[in-house]
């Protein structure tokens, strides 16, 4: 459930529902995604940390660090273009586990370490998904750029774009389950 509202509330931020900054209301929460006050403050820390860690990667991003971004990059490029999911779906832990490092936030990077190892079975299968490397890839590409070009908004709504995208895939995956059940 913890990940269905986190979805159904990072959809209707990135949508345009709520105004930037505007003040969300947890009761009006819980009663529009059908959800409880646990989730719902769940789901809102979680989009709080994302937000954090790209703000705080785009601001400690040095030379080395930006040339390591840049190398898992292209090393994912290479692992989509050769059909190397296996090595994709590693380089992108990678990725993440790299951002999360570069942002030094031990708190943000806790709770993110959490819910990895609750969705790592997810992870992985999405991975494998027919096409599903090529739609991520340049989602994985913004977010590298943005925060090589110390970009905090533009890290932020990449970062967005790319967990939307990831729930819709699992979204897919699930009734797709539920289809051949």
């Amino acid at each position: 459930m913890e990940t269905d509202v986190t979805g159904a509330v990072r959809g209707a931020l990135l949508s345009g529902e709520y105004l930037p900054r505007q003040h969300l209301i947890e009761a009006d929460l819980c009663e529009r995604f059908g959800a409880g006050p646990a989730d719902v403050r769940s789901a809102l820390r979680l989009l709080a940390v994302e937000g954090l860690i790209a703000a705080r990667t785009t601001e400690r991003v040095g030379r080395a660090q930006a040339e390591q971004l840049r190398g898992i990059g292209a090393s994912m490029a290479r692992a989509v273009a050769d059909g190397e999911l296996m090595t994709y779906s590693d380089l992108n832990a990678r990725l993440h586990r790299c951002v999360r490092d570069i942002a030094g936030h031990e708190t943000a990077d806790q709770v993110l370490e959490r819910l990895r190892a609750q969705v790592v079975r997810h992870h992985s299968v999405l991975s494998l998904m027919p096409g599903r490397a090529r739609v991520s890839l340049p989602r994985h590409q913004r977010i590298i750029e943005a925060m090589i070009a110390k970009d905090p908004t533009a890290a932020e709504a990449a970062m967005r774009d790319h967990g939307a995208t990831a729930v819709e895939a699992l979204r897919m995956l699930e009734a797709g389950r539920h289809r051949a059940s």
